[in-house]
């Protein structure tokens, strides 16, 4: 025998205080009507009757559509951090090939090894001391 599946389904009901928490990410800028959907498994129409009716910009007789340059230039401002981020780890790669090379060197020229040498055999200790 089947269950009825809509008996059992019951509606989500949301707190006041979750629904301007949504509305204030997106007055943020911070996530878009799609990305809040996706992350917390809700309708865009349930999201916009929210910012409808909790927004702090909402004036009577204007309606906030998201538009998709925003999106987009998020998209762009993302792709060029990712950019700078990628030199970033490219300079410090070079200042870490830069240190092991004068590490080789050291150890060439000067006889100085600056690098920790894990084959080396353990210290015994200074032996036993006199206090008890």
């Amino acid at each position: 025998m089947k269950a009825n599946l809509k008996n059992l389904r019951k509606p989500r009901q949301f707190s006041t205080e979750f629904k301007q928490a949504i509305v204030t990410e997106f007055e943020g800028g911070r996530l878009s009507v799609q990305q809040l959907s996706k992350l917390h498994s809700l309708s865009r129409v349930m999201i916009y009757n929210w910012i409808h009716k909790f927004s702090t910009f909402n004036e009577k007789g204007f309606r906030i559509i998201e538009m998709k340059d925003s999106t987009s230039k998020k998209v762009k401002e993302l792709e060029k951090k990712v950019k700078e981020l990628e030199r970033m780890v490219g300079q410090k790669q070079i200042k870490i090939d830069f240190l092991e090379k004068m590490m080789e060197i050291a150890k060439e020229e000067l006889n100085i090894d600056i690098k920790k040498n894990f084959d080396t055999p353990r210290s015994t200790g200074s032996g036993k001391t006199g206090k008890k």
